[in-house]
């Protein structure tokens, strides 16, 4: 640079005066360090730059805790973000003329964000878990709680997505000052109709479909199951429980829910027989439900030959609870038969002109019923704790978007 005379070789030019290094950051000296000779002692600690060291060391890492904090905060509650797939399943669904829907826990609409997101994203219905039981309901009589059914229904409105309402007369879930009651059949037939009439008529025009009876067929098919019901108020009480609900919304759809009738058996053979006679007695059944709550056992045989000979009575059919259980730990052998037997769902469904949808009972491994009610099972669902995709979840996509079977 011009001006600057050159440097002979070998020499530096000088810098700037080289200030002390801080005490705490002098090098350890050996045996003898001549300053400790020094009259006036040791020199003291730069306390300024050691209290900005150390000041600062605090600040970074109570960022870096911060962020730990919130990245696992937002783990817990905000999982998901990102699209399992290119085509949402409800869209999937909707191309093939049906819909695609998932029970829903009232906790983890509430409290996660990530679920909500997922959920919205994936299905066109929605079913409340337990939200709209009896026992939920009117846990003492005359005194409702309609908050997470409410919240349920407002949900699925505000994000496009049809309510399935589950269940209006079960065995299970009822409260105790019912079961308890002693009440005679005139009166439980009252306490029925007003139950029925006020739950239905609070989301009327809002819930598309009822499930108005739920689970009423004997396990061995010989009629009836043993209940407060079936006990109480006589063989036609199911015939006047859908009567009460078709005059309370007109235009809801009307179901009878069943358990473990998915194949052909002695129950689903006594369970046709109980539609057949409905509809022959104009009492207002418009579809009826098979749960399909399976495991590694598979599809029961006669599943789709099953769905077929209910639509011929000129009933929709829907595939309402369907999960598949693994015995835990589960290894990809089990998951790849897990995702088969959903795909085997979804063809035999879309077989049937009259099968409106499939609804899954959770989507999530996080927020199942089976490790509560089956020990030792699980990851039945088609996402993992973590809202990430399983192979059953690609396999079901696969199946909702494959050439008509």
């Amino acid at each position: 640079m011009a001006g600057v005379r050159p440097l002979r070789p070998g020499l530096r030019r000088p810098g700037p005066p080289r200030l002390p290094l801080p005490r705490a950051l002098v090098p350890v000296a050996g045996p003898h360090d001549p300053r400790q000779d020094d009259p006036r002692g040791p020199e003291p600690p730069r306390r300024v730059l050691t209290r900005r060291r150390v000041l600062t060391v605090l600040l970074l890492g109570g960022i870096l805790l911060g962020a730990l904090l919130v990245a696992a905060l937002v783990r817990e509650s905000n999982v998901g973000g990102e699209p399992n797939g290119p085509v949402p399943l409800r869209e999937l669904a909707a191309r093939d003329g049906r819909d695609v829907g998932t029970a829903v826990p009232g906790p983890a609409l509430k409290n996660y964000a990530g679920y909500r997101e997922e959920l919205a994203r994936e299905f066109s219905t929605l079913t409340p878990e337990n939200a709209m039981k009896w026992d939920a309901i009117e846990p003492e009589r005359g005194t409702l709680n309609w908050t997470d059914a409410d919240a349920a229904v407002d949900f699925a409105r505000r994000h496009d997505m049809a309510v399935r309402g589950h269940t209006l007369i079960w065995h299970n879930q009822i409260p105790r000052w019912l079961t308890d009651g002693g009440f005679s059949r005139e009166q439980l037939d009252g306490i029925v109709r007003e139950h029925v009439r006020r739950t239905v008529g609070r989301y009327r025009g809002r819930v598309f479909e009822w499930d108005v009876l739920n689970e009423l067929t004997a396990d061995d098919g010989s009629g009836y199951r043993r209940s407060l019901w079936s006990d109480t108020l006589g063989p036609d009480f199911p015939a006047r429980v859908l009567r009460w609900a078709r005059e309370a919304d007109p235009d809801a759809k009307l179901y009878w829910n069943e358990i473990a009738a998915d194949g052909i058996s002695a129950k689903s053979d006594r369970f046709y027989a109980f539609a057949k006679a409905l509809k022959a007695a104009g009492a207002p059944l418009d579809g009826v439900g098979f749960q399909a709550h399976f495991n590694l056992d598979g599809v029961p045989k006669g599943f789709e030959e099953n769905l077929r000979r209910f639509s011929d009575l000129g009933l929709d059919v829907r595939v309402t609870e369907l999960d598949v259980a693994l015995q835990l730990p589960a290894d990809d052998t089990a998951r790849a038969r897990q995702a088969d037997i959903y795909a085997q769902v979804v063809r035999a469904c879309r077989r049937v002109d009259r099968c409106k949808g499939i609804t899954v009972w959770g989507f999530t491994d996080r927020f199942s019923w089976i490790p509560e009610t089956q020990p030792g099972f699980g990851d039945a669902t088609l996402l993992d704790r973590e809202l990430e995709p399983k192979p059953a979840y690609r396999a079901f996509a696969a199946a909702l978007q494959a050439p008509t079977p």
